[in-house]
C-alpha cells in the first residue's frame, strides 16, 4: 500500500514530499496572515508613538504583561494542529473536528476567568515592579479594555490550528485581513477621536484589539461550521471527553507552558528595560515592533513545518518529515537575511517609523544591529520548535527553553545591562546571548532524531 507521501509525489504538482513547493504552498498563506498582523501592529505602535515617548513603552509594557498572561492559553490550543495533522495525515479526518472542540470547551473559558483576574491584579502588580507611575497608568488604561479580547483570542487560535492542521492556511489569512482592517479603522478612531467615536488614547488601541480579536473568532467559526468542511471533518459540535481532553493535555500543556514560563521571563526583562527609564522602554518597544517584520514570517513557515511533520509522522513516512524541517530552516534563513539587511542598512529610517524623539532614537539604532544577530538565532530555534510539535515532542523542549529562560536570559540581560553597566545595549545582548543557545539546543533534539518515536 502506498503512502501519503508516495501518492502526493505522484499526484501532487507542488514537487517533492518535504520540497520546497510544498512548504512555500503551505506557508505562504501564514506569512502573509502574520505579516498582516504585523504591519497592523506596526501602525498601532506608530499611532500610539504620536502620543509621546511615554504612551509608547507604556503600550509596549503592558502588552508584553497581557500576552505572558494569556499565552498559556494560546500555546496549548496551538496543539490541535499536532492532533488534527497527524489525524489527517493517517487517513483519520473524521477524527479532526472533535479535537478543536475539546480545546474550545475547556481552554476558552478558562482564559476569559483567568484574564478577567489579571485585568483585576494588574495595577497592583505593577505598582509593585516599580516602573515610573506615568509608565503604570499608561499600561493599565491599555490593559483593562485588551484582555476583553482573551475569550476571542483563544477561540481564534484553537480554530486556525484545527484548518492549519489539514492543509487549510488560506482560511486563517482571510479571517485576519478582515479582522485587522476592522482592528485598523477602530485604533484611528478611538484612539484620536476621529469618524465619530470618542478619543480615548491607549485605551483605544487596546479595545480596538478586543473587537478585532472578537470579529476573527467570529468569522473562523462561520468557516468551522461550514457544510464543506463539516462534512468531512466532523466539525459539528461535540461535547468533551475525559479521555481526550486528558490526551490534549499531555501534549498540549507543555506546549502552553513553555510560551508562559517563556514569557514571563521576557516580562521580567522588560522590567528591567523599564526600570531603565521611559525613553529606553520606547527604544526597545519600538525594536520589538521591528523585531516582528522577521519573527512572524518564521512563525508561518514554523506552522508549516510543524504541519508538515505532523502530516509525514501520522503517514509514518519520517523521510518526508525530515525534508519538511530541512526546508522550512532553508527559507527561514533566507527571511532573515533580508530583514538584517534592513536593520543594518537603515536604522534611523525604520526606527523613524514610531517616533520622532531624538534620544529614542539614538537609543534605538545600535539595538537594530544586535537585532540582526538575535533573529538569525530566533529563527532556526521558531522552526526547530514548530517541527518538534509537530512530531508530539514537546516536554523536552519545554524543559530545555524554561531552564534556559531563567538560568540564562534573565542573569546575562542583568549582567550585561546592569552589573557591567551597558544600559539597554547590554540588556539586549544578553537577550541574544540566550536566544543563541536555544536555538543550538533545539536543533540538537531534532538531530538526535527522539521525536521519531513520540506517540500521542
Amino acid at each position: 500500500m502506498a503512502t501519503l507521501a508516495e501518492t502526493t509525489e505522484r499526484t501532487d504538482p507542488r514537487g517533492i514530499p518535504g520540497g520546497l513547493r510544498e512548504v512555500a504552498s503551505l506557508a505562504y498563506p501564514v506569512v502573509l496572515t502574520n505579516l498582516s498582523v504585523t504591519l497592523l501592529q506596526l501602525v498601532d505602535t506608530a499611532f500610539v508613538g504620536r502620543l509621546g515617548a511615554t504612551p509608547l513603552g507604556g503600550v509596549g509594557y503592558g502588552g508584553i504583561w497581557y500576552w505572558t498572561a494569556l499565552c498559556f492559553f494560546m500555546g496549548t490550543s496551538t496543539g490541535v494542529q499536532t492532533f488534527v495533522s497527524q489525524a489527517h495525515g493517517g487517513g483519520r479526518e473524521r477524527e479532526c473536528g472533535a479535537w478543536a472542540w475539546q480545546a474550545l470547551y475547556t481552554l476558552v473559558p478558562l482564559a476569559g476567568l483567568a484574564l478577567g483576574l489579571f485585568a483585576w491584579v494588574f495595577p497592583t502588580l505593577i505598582g509593585l515592579l516599580g516602573p515610573s507611575a506615568d509608565l503604570q497608568a499608561v499600561a493599565g488604561d491599555y490593559v483593562r479594555p485588551r484582555s476583553l479580547g482573551a475569550m476571542g483570542a483563544v477561540t481564534g487560535m484553537a480554530l486556525a490550528s484545527f484548518f492549519r492542521g489539514i492543509g487549510d492556511t488560506r482560511t486563517p489569512l482571510y479571517a485576519m485581513l478582515v479582522a485587522n482592517l476592522v482592528n485598523f479603522v477602530l485604533d484611528y478612531g478611538l484612539i484620536f477621536g476621529k469618524l465619530g467615536l470618542p478619543e480615548l488614547g491607549v485605551a483605544g488601541a487596546g479595545a480596538a484589539s478586543a473587537i478585532a480579536e472578537f470579529t476573527y473568532a467570529g468569522l473562523m467559526l462561520l468557516a468551522f461550521l461550514r457544510p464543506r468542511v463539516a462534512q468531512p471533518f466532523q466539525t459539528a459540535s461535540v461535547p468533551p471527553t475525559r479521555t481526550s481532553v486528558l490526551r490534549l493535555a499531555r501534549i498540549s500543556a507543555p506546549i502552553g507552558g513553555q510560551w508562559f514560563l517563556e514569557m514571563i521571563t521576557f516580562a521580567l526583562f522588560t522590567n528591567l528595560v523599564a526600570r531603565m527609564g521611559d525613553l529606553q522602554m520606547a527604544a526597545s518597544q519600538a525594536f520589538l515592533a521591528l523585531l516582528h517584520l522577521s519573527f512572524m514570517q518564521v512563525v508561518g513557515l514554523s506552522v508549516a513545518a510543524g504541519t508538515l511533520v505532523g502530516r509525514y509522522v501520522g503517514a509514518h513516512d519520517l523521510e518526508a518529515a525530515e525534508r519538511s524541517y530541512a526546508t522550512s530552516q532553508r527559507l527561514g534563513l533566507g527571511v532573515v537575511v533580508v530583514v538584517a539587511a534592513l536593520f543594518l542598512g537603515i536604522p534611523g529610517l525604520l526606527m523613524r517609523i514610531f517616533t520622532e524623539d531624538a534620544e529614542v532614537i539614538r537609543l534605538g539604532r545600535p539595538l537594530l544591529a544586535v537585532g540582526a544577530a538575535f533573529q538569525l538565532f530566533d529563527a532556526v530555534a521558531i522552526v526547530a520548535s514548530g517541527s518538534l510539535r509537530g512530531a508530539g515532542d514537546t516536554r523536552w523542549p519545554f524543559v530545555v527553553q524554561t531552564t534556559l529562560a531563567w538560568l540564562a536570559f534573565l542573569p546575562l540581560a542583568w549582567i550585561c545591562g546592569v552589573w557591567l553597566g551597558a544600559g539597554l545595549m547590554g540588556a539586549w545582548l544578553g537577550g541574544c546571548g540566550y536566544v543563541a543557545l536555544l536555538s543550538l539546543a533545539l536543533r540538537w533534539r531534532w538531530r538526535s532524531g527522539a521525536w521519531k518515536g513520540m506517540e500521542i
